[in-house]
């Protein structure tokens, strides 16, 4: 989920978080969130999960079993998923927020900008 690469140049070693997202495949500029992504699609198949039960419960449709198996299986489904995405956003965190750093300015060395002057 949380794709960290690791690549020697020289002496130096540069460390990039989710550089490739899917291995490649989306690309660079993908910023995937999986945490985000997986809490809130486990939370939609949850409450389908619960709307498809209430069904059979209130207007006497589908009364069957397998139907309320399949209803227990979707709703476990939502749980797992809602879970993972927990865990994700727990051990990754938000990718675009360990990109974005301030540079600050080394105040005892700094200097106006020199002013340009037009040759006549």
């Amino acid at each position: 989920l949380c794709f960290v690469s690791q690549a020697r140049f020289g002496s130096a070693h540069f460390i990039t978080v989710g550089a490739m997202a899917l291995g490649g495949l989306a690309g660079q500029n993908c910023h995937c969130q999986w945490g985000l992504s997986g809490i809130l699609i486990g939370i939609v198949v949850m409450a389908a999960a619960g709307v498809f039960t209430a069904i059979p419960v209130f207007f006497d449709y589908f009364a069957y079993q397998w139907y309320y198996a399949l209803c227990w299986f979707w709703f476990g489904l939502g749980a797992v998923i809602f879970i993972c995405g927990i865990v994700a956003e727990a051990m990754c965190g938000d990718v675009l927020a360990k990109k974005a750093q301030a540079r600050e300015i080394d105040e005892e060395n700094a200097s106006a900008p020199t002013p340009y002057i037009m040759i006549q």
